[in-house]
C-alpha cells in the first residue's frame, strides 16, 4: 500500500485527459488515461502507461500501436465512460467510438475531441503493476485546438482547464532576462 503522504502529493499533479484506443481483427477496445506523456520533441514520441488487466493492452500489444483522442473539456461523458473497463458498461456507448479516417480497421477515437493521434509502438518496457508503451506519432489530426483540454487528478477530479496563468503581453522570460542583466550589471561593478 502507498503511503498516504506520497498518495496525496501524487494525487496534486493534475493531467491531460486522453482516451487510447486500439483495434486487432474487428475489435475495438478503448480506455480513459491521463498517463499519456509526450517524450521527445524532435522525434514525436510518446509514451502509455497501462495495465495489462485491461481489455485495450493486448489490442494495444498485438496491433503495435494505438489512437490518443485529446478530450476537450466538455468530454467528461466520454471520459468518464471510458474510465470504467468497457466490460462493466457492456460496451452500451458505441457512438463514443469512430475508426480512425481512412484507415480500415484502425484503432477507434472519440468524435469531436481536441486532437487525435496515431501512433505506432516501437518499445515496450514493464513498470510494477504497469506496462509503459513507447510510440511515435505517425499521424495527427487537429480538431478543436482553441477549446480548452479536460483535466484530472486523482485528488480534484474533473476539472476544464481555467484562465491563463499570465497576464497577455507579459513575458515572465523577458523579466528574469532582465532581471539576470540587471543583477549581472550590479555585480559587474563590485
Amino acid at each position: 500500500m502507498i503511503d498516504r503522504g506520497i498518495k496525496q502529493g501524487l494525487g496534486q499533479m493534475m493531467k491531460g485527459v486522453q482516451v487510447i484506443g486500439a483495434a486487432l481483427g474487428g475489435v475495438q477496445r478503448a480506455y480513459t488515461s491521463h498517463w499519456l506523456s509526450q517524450v521527445s520533441f524532435e522525434e514525436p514520441i510518446v509514451m502509455a502507461s497501462v495495465s495489462p488487466k485491461h481489455d485495450t493492452y493486448p489490442l494495444m500489444v498485438e496491433s503495435g500501436g494505438f489512437a490518443a483522442s485529446l478530450l476537450g473539456a466538455d468530454q467528461i461523458v466520454e471520459g468518464q465512460y471510458f474510465s470504467y473497463p468497457g466490460r462493466k458498461m457492456e460496451y452500451v456507448a458505441a457512438e463514443y467510438l469512430t475508426e480512425w479516417p481512412d484507415l480500415a480497421g484502425g484503432p477507434p477515437i472519440v468524435p469531436n475531441s481536441i486532437a487525435w493521434l496515431r501512433c505506432e509502438t516501437f518499445q515496450q518496457m514493464t513498470m510494477e503493476d504497469h506496462e509503459l508503451l513507447f510510440a511515435r506519432v505517425v499521424e495527427v489530426i487537429p480538431n478543436r485546438l482553441k477549446d480548452p483540454p479536460l483535466l484530472y487528478s486523482s485528488r480534484l477530479g474533473w476539472r476544464a482547464s481555467g484562465d491563463k496563468a499570465r497576464e497577455p503581453g507579459m513575458s515572465i522570460r523577458d523579466q528574469l532576462l532582465a532581471r539576470v542583466e540587471a543583477e549581472g550589471s550590479a555585480s559587474d561593478d563590485r
